[in-house]
């Protein structure tokens, strides 16, 4: 009776020892996920307090931690006419993203619920197009925008950014689609429900967290793509990149003016990325990045 009291209370002892490693371990990784975190984010937080500096402040040696925060330098990004470029990038973004999902829905559906023939190829040719480097067909580009004289014009950076997008939204979407049981369309078969009806009704509310996923990519690589605006516009047509370099100039500061045009750069994806995080999250879950 004493040995098997015994062996009960190494046994208690032992789990009791592993219960503590196990809690040891998971704090540590915790911290180690905190530091790892704020490390990547600490660029980011300096950027927003350079925003609210004085340009004297901003190019101090040593940084000053503690200063006076100011809202000039937003106003300086503003009255620099900031608007037009804005409204440049709004449009170019919005207009291109609406574009890629109406094409990638009907083309993805054919590549995954609806196969045609030699399907791989089909996606690799779509993938193959993310693998030219861009500046290998800048020049091609831009002969045929002059020819066509839409240099300059917010048009041809839409239909650029769609070609760009097109091929990842086609993928992904394959991807969302392939999760969908085909039970469930059977079913609406067997109700007589025809494509456009199944694709209304059923498939695009079972995929819209994918969609979701899909057009915030999207608006990340439009609203950021840089070369084909800088080489491709002028006055009437330049995105935010373009005027986030215009603020770098050759003479007097500029680091906290540049700070405070990249703060206001940034909210419209972060606002929609976390307007949509729930549809992100539950999107990304289902294999879009598989």
């Amino acid at each position: 009776m004493t040995a098997m009291l015994r062996t009960g209370q190494s046994i208690d002892r032992a789990d009791g020892a592993r219960a503590r490693r196990k809690k040891v371990g998971a704090s540590a990784l915790t911290t180690l996920t905190w530091l790892i975190a704020l490390i990547f984010f600490a660029p980011v937080l300096w950027m927003v307090l350079t925003a609210f500096k004085q340009e004297s402040d901003a190019a101090s040696s040593p940084p000053k931690f503690v200063f006076e925060p100011t809202l000039d330098q937003f106003g300086a990004v503003l009255n620099a006419g900031a608007g037009s470029y804005f409204l440049n990038s709004l449009l170019a973004t919005g207009v291109s993203t609406v574009l890629v999902l109406l094409l990638a829905v009907p083309a993805a559906y054919a590549l995954s619920i609806r196969p045609v023939k030699k399907t791989q190829d089909v996606l690799f040719f779509f993938i193959s197009t993310k693998m030219l480097p861009v500046v290998a067909v800048i020049m091609p580009i831009y002969v045929i925008a002059g020819q066509l004289k839409v240099l300059d014009s917010v048009g041809t950076l839409i239909v650029l950014y769609t070609s760009m997008n097109l091929p990842i939204a086609v993928w992904m979407m394959r991807s969302f689609f392939q999760e969908v049981p085909a039970e469930v369309l059977e079913a609406a078969q067997m109700d007589g429900a025809g494509l456009l009806k199944t694709m209304r009704t059923i498939l695009v509310p079972m995929v819209a967290p994918g969609l979701a996923a899909t057009a915030l990519i999207c608006v990340i690589f439009a609203w950021n793509e840089f070369f084909f605006a800088l080489n491709l516009t002028a006055a009437n047509a330049a995105t935010v990149p373009v005027f986030l370099v215009s603020q770098m100039t050759s003479e007097g500061l500029f680091l906290a003016k540049l700070s405070a045009a990249s703060v206001l750069a940034s909210l419209p994806v972060v606002i929609a990325g976390w307007l949509a995080q729930k549809q992100l999250v539950r999107g990304l879950s289902m294999g879009a990045v598989k």
